[in-house]
């Protein structure tokens, strides 16, 4: 799989381009936000490991306009280290963000989880434990039986799988599954969620609550 690694400093971009070959990635390099938005509508890259303090573009505004177009993985890796700047990387877009100096080990990690949900997200059919869903013809599976979801119901699962251990909360639920705000949407997420629940039959567990936060897709150790 390919990484674009955007970072002005020629020998951290070195320092990362090694760690990931190491694992057997390919990479390609950006020194400006300028370079890295065009070598990523050139190449499209599966990953892209982005620096915020760089010229012509700055971090923030790379992350900005990739959004508008696409959902690839991006990880933050910067020397901004105040709680509000990984904040905003955040709810802009960012998958997830590092403060330089980083641990080897963790950015492997976080790289290698990352890939792995973006693999799923290309696949057909995907799987978790004893569910299964197949994206070409909308349908999921527990033990390989068909459950009969409503296009509602399929839709919430698939949102909430697609952002395993992630914890959504039912504002974004809502608009991401809806499409829109509404002022009834705790108890519109909780009803779904309760009759989703039931006909995943032995894979209820599989969506999780998190009090006073949402809910969570996670099917544990």
């Amino acid at each position: 799989m390919k990484i674009l690694v955007a970072d002005d400093e020629r020998v951290m971009c070195e320092l990362i381009c090694d760690i990931l070959q190491n694992q057997g990635y390919e990479t390609i390099v950006a020194h400006d936000g300028k370079e890295a938005l065009d070598l990523f509508k050139q190449e499209h890259a599966d990953l892209i490991v982005l620096d915020v303090m760089m010229p012509k573009y700055d971090g923030w505004t790379v992350l900005e306009k990739i959004r508008e177009f696409s959902d690839v993985p991006i990880i933050i890796l910067t020397a901004l280290e105040s709680e509000r700047n990984e904040l905003r990387g955040l709810t802009t877009g960012a998958d997830d963000y590092i403060v330089k100096p980083f641990s080897y080990e963790v950015f492997v990690a976080r790289v290698n989880v990352l890939l792995k949900k973006q693999l799923r997200k290309n696949n057909s059919v995907l799987k978790w434990g004893d569910l299964s869903i197949n994206k070409l013809n909308c349908k999921a599976y527990v033990k390989e039986k068909e459950i009969q979801l409503t296009n509602m119901e399929y839709n919430l699962l698939l949102y909430l799988a697609d952002n395993e251990n992630i914890v959504k909360s039912r504002e974004q639920i809502f608009r991401a599954v809806w499409g829109s705000d509404n002022s009834h949407t705790s108890r519109t997420i909780d009803t779904h969620i309760k009759v989703l629940r039931a006909k995943l039959g032995v894979c209820a567990d599989y969506i999780q609550t998190v009090r006073g936060r949402g809910y969570c897709f996670s099917i544990g150790e």
